[in-house]
């Protein structure tokens, strides 16, 4: 059974949002990009929330993710585990990454957004009992979204679109970049 690795974080000093992952699928790892699988609606969820479209290159997309105060990691570090799914991960050679050493690199941090119920089961076993005994000053809040992942093929891309929109809620207004603005729609004055 292959031992993997995850990837180093997607990160900005002034990041307020960190999503995570649990590992990269077979498709991001042969990549080494994050949601790579040409299935996984992340980076298309992404494109319609903040304009990191899969249309633009990786680099272009991680760099919207950082202006918009977006960090992107995953909970382990390394496991092992025969398929891309979730499931298949071996519960006893789990090795989380150092999320106490990453948020208390990034202060702004102030919401934690899971990507699915693994990332979450993870996160709760293997970090935030360390995290507890740090005694940090700050609140974390934490929330699963649904996973991107074409495994969670049951819900429709919209409705996990409408579940995503809560990162919108934390991004400062001043940081919103690549969201197209609503037009304000020009009123007709008659008469003139």
């Amino acid at each position: 059974m292959p031992y993997i690795r995850s990837f180093p974080p997607i990160e900005d000093v002034s990041a307020n949002i960190l999503i995570l992952g649990s590992m990269p699928g077979k498709a991001s790892l042969r990549a080494g990009q994050y949601y790579a699988h040409n299935r996984n609606a992340f980076w298309d969820i992404m494109g319609e929330l903040v304009g990191a479209s899969p249309a633009l290159s990786y680099e272009a997309r991680t760099r919207i993710l950082k202006s918009n105060g977006i960090a992107l990691w995953d909970v382990l570090a390394s496991c092992l585990r025969q398929s891309s799914m979730d499931n298949d991960i071996e519960a006893q050679s789990i090795c989380p990454n150092d999320l106490a050493a990453f948020l208390l690199k990034h202060p702004g941090i102030t919401h934690v957004f899971f990507n699915g119920s693994m990332a979450e089961k993870c996160f709760r076993k293997h970090v935030l009992p360390l995290l507890e005994s740090l005694h940090t000053p700050r609140a974390l809040h934490f929330k699963r979204l649904p996973s991107t992942s074409p495994a969670h093929a049951s819900m429709k891309f919209s409705r996990k679109l409408e579940a995503w929109k809560e990162i919108l809620r934390f991004i400062p207004a001043q940081l919103q970049v690549g969201r197209e603005k609503e037009e304000v729609p020009r009123q007709v004055v008659a008469g003139v």
